[in-house]
């Protein structure tokens, strides 16, 4: 094999490495993307829960309070 078929190869072998490292990259942005959404769903629960959550033991504080 001379220097340019060596060259060729080294060459083709690049090309594939960066379309293969392309699509793993978008895959993980993607991935980020979901797990960015599914994050802000859960700070919004957690939110919500510690709001309910407050909200009884004021409940309780004021029944306790009352007797």
């Amino acid at each position: 094999m001379n220097k340019l078929e060596n060259f060729e190869e080294k060459l083709d072998r690049l090309i594939e490495l960066c379309q293969q490292l392309k699509a793993e990259n978008k895959s993980l942005r993607e991935r980020e993307a979901g797990l960015v959404g599914e994050r802000g769903q859960l700070l919004e629960k957690n939110e919500l829960a510690r709001q309910k959550i407050q909200t009884m033991i004021n409940r309780l504080k004021n029944m306790s309070a009352e007797q």
